[in-house]
């Protein structure tokens, strides 16, 4: 191992046979010229930016803190395809998980690790996986070639050196080992061996040839991966989900929420007047209170900056523009300045981009045009940075949970916020969670995506026993969360029913019915607010007046449309042999549906019928 005796001291002083084997293994297998190992102190994380500049991984802009990093032009998003579960042979995990043998996938990545690391710095981190000293935390090993990928996780999340110290001899870790492979004007030259292979035997992820933070930062979606067989396996629950406070009465009251892309996951995060503790991944545990308990696994952002302006997102926007750390990629680059798709002003028609050298009219190799800023450009900041952030982030208790919300984007079947009937009824809520694609999602527009959990595509185990998980969660609490059901985006004749800011209403309607402050009209699917309520809310949140005739078209229950829904879920999961209870609550809400068309005698079916 081309390691120097301060670094290999800095390994030892862990006291820990499997850190040092892994290294040392990796370290002969990518033959890198250097080995340096960081620590939590200040100078050694200093090193790792400035390695990054050096290296021109990233360049330094205008405003103090703030650098862009480029990926390559073929490098830009989840390699979905290329991310697999190894797994023995002969294993099944169901239709919705990508698999590949695992000594035929081992074999493979390996030769693509060969001698991945010649001429560059192996760089050796220590993380943790939520809160430190907290039962939530998971220790995180990260091997990487790219200074970038180190710095960004150095935002993203909390340093863990020091807890690994306190590991002693354990093996009790998860463990990342990256390569951006050969490099051709500072990016990735073969992505078209892209790897990421996900070892759940091992607690561990591989990836190589990739630049871009989804495919290479071990602890974001690839530790999601892991961790959700580990929660399954521990009776615990590892979610896609925001965790933010809602502050009414003097009181605080948390929620986590699952939304697919596109679907107003960090915009209901955010929402002016409330604090957030997370806008991605949670971790969610029981406590003998009976209760449930929820952290977050980061302590920054990264998050698509597409959109991200002064109307609409005012907290980030203010982030963005002041002298915090920031890490901006993919963006538009003119005079050391960033700009981006939706930021509320004129975007210079030259600069600098992931294309290299940029100017309006600028094609592909396939003769479509080039947009200034990549549609899947990001900013990586800490959530210290936002002014509306949670005194709990890094509590290590957690925060008590007292709503799961569940949010899709749907154009003429769901109403814009229901609860569920109880928690079982909640859970399949969840599991039919689908979402309208948008122009911007590769697909046809407007076709309709499942999503259970908004999970689906970092699930490692069957759908079914993660729908059981669920199910058993709940049980095991004597005061379970509420579960709700959203949607922003029901439309009529082309025009949106609802305006940009009314989630703040239903989420405030939502943190009401936690405390049993009002009451609810009974559907089919679930219970709905009452008119009074709302109407109260939109005056003293919004300053806006809120009429019977938007309430009613909005809230009426769409028979043909709904039955459609379940045909379509149905269909869905007819190979998968989910619990029990999915079929009997599916059973009954097509029966309920089916009665309240057959009593009322209409296909759409007002709240103000039901009170007849």
């Amino acid at each position: 191992m081309n390691i120097d005796k301060t670094n290999l001291e800095k390994l030892n002083a862990l006291q820990n046979k499997k850190v040092l084997k892994i290294v040392e293994s990796f370290a002969e297998l990518c033959k890198p010229d250097k080995t340096t190992v960081i620590t939590d102190s200040e100078d050694d994380i200093n090193y790792v930016r400035e390695l990054s500049l050096k290296n021109k991984e990233e360049i330094p802009l205008k405003k103090e803190g703030h650098t862009v990093h480029f990926d390559g032009y073929s490098d830009q998003a989840r390699d979905k395809e290329n991310t697999k579960i190894l797994v023995p042979e002969g294993t099944v995990l169901g239709r919705h998980i990508k698999i590949i043998d695992r000594e035929a996938g081992l074999k493979e990545i390996y030769s693509f690790f060969d001698g991945a690391m010649k001429g560059k710095e192996m760089l050796v981190r220590f993380f943790c996986l939520g809160p430190l000293n907290s039962r939530f935390s998971i220790p995180a090993l990260q091997i990487t070639d790219s200074a970038y990928v180190a710095h960004s996780e150095d935002l993203l999340y909390r340093s863990g050196y020091e807890a690994f110290k306190q590991l002693k001899n354990k093996d009790e870790f998860f463990y990342f080992i990256h390569s951006a492979g050969e490099l051709e004007n500072y990016t990735s030259k073969h992505t078209d061996k892209r790897r990421v292979y996900i070892d759940l035997e091992q607690g561990r992820v591989l990836s190589v040839n990739t630049q871009y933070a989804g495919n290479t930062i071990g602890l974001k979606k690839l530790a999601l991966r892991l961790t959700i067989k580990k929660a399954i396996r521990e009776d615990w629950l590892c979610e896609h989900m925001f965790i933010s406070g809602i502050h009414n009465k003097g009181r605080v009251t948390y929620f986590t929420g699952a939304f697919p892309s596109a679907c107003g996951k960090t915009s209901t995060a955010m929402l002016p007047g409330n604090t957030i503790i997370g806008d991605d991944i949670a971790y969610i545990r029981p406590r003998k209170d009976g209760r449930a308990y929820a952290v977050n696994v980061e302590k920054g952002i990264f998050g698509i900056i597409q959109d991200v302006n002064p109307n609409d997102d005012p907290i980030i926007y203010e982030a963005l523009i002041s002298p915090e750390e920031t890490i901006f990629s993919n963006v538009l680059i003119k005079d050391q300045t960033p700009f981006w798709l939706g930021m509320g002003r004129e975007l210079p028609k030259e600069g600098t981009n992931f294309s290299d050298e940029w100017q309006e009219g600028k094609k592909d190799p396939d003769g479509k045009e080039i947009p200034p800023a990549h549609k899947n450009a990001r900013y990586t900041i800490r959530l210290s940075g936002l002014k509306n952030v949670d005194a709990n982030l890094d509590n290590p208790g957690g925060v008590p949970v007292s709503g799961f919300i569940y949010g899709g984007r749907d154009s003429d079947t769901n109403i814009p916020v229901f609860q569920s009937l109880d928690w079982s009824h909640g859970v399949f809520t969840g599991t039919c969670l689908e979402s309208e694609t948008t122009a911007a999602t590769l697909g046809k527009e407007g076709e309709r995506k499942h999503n259970p959990m908004a999970n689906l595509d970092f699930l490692v185990i069957h759908i079914s026993v993660y729908i059981e998980a669920h199910l058993k969660f709940g049980r095991s609490l004597d005061n379970p969360p509420l579960i709700f059901g959203t949607n922003y985006f029901l439309k009529e004749n082309g025009k949106y029913l609802n305006g940009m800011m009314d989630k703040k209403v239903w989420l405030h309607w939502m943190e009401l019915r936690v405390h049993n402050e009002v009451g609810v009209i009974k559907t089919p699917i679930g219970f709905i607010p009452k008119y009074e309520d709302l109407k109260i809310l939109f005056e003293k949140l919004l300053n806006k007046e809120y009429n019977r005739e938007d309430y009613e078209k909005q809230f009426a229950i769409r028979i043909p449309q709904l039955l459609a829904k379940l045909d379509r879920i149905e269909t869905f999961y007819k190979d998968d042999k989910l619990p029990e209870s999915f079929y009997t609550h599916l059973n009954a809400q097509r029966q309920r549906l089916i009665e309240a068309k057959k009593r009322f005698g209409k296909d759409n079916i007002l709240p103000s019928d039901f009170n007849t």
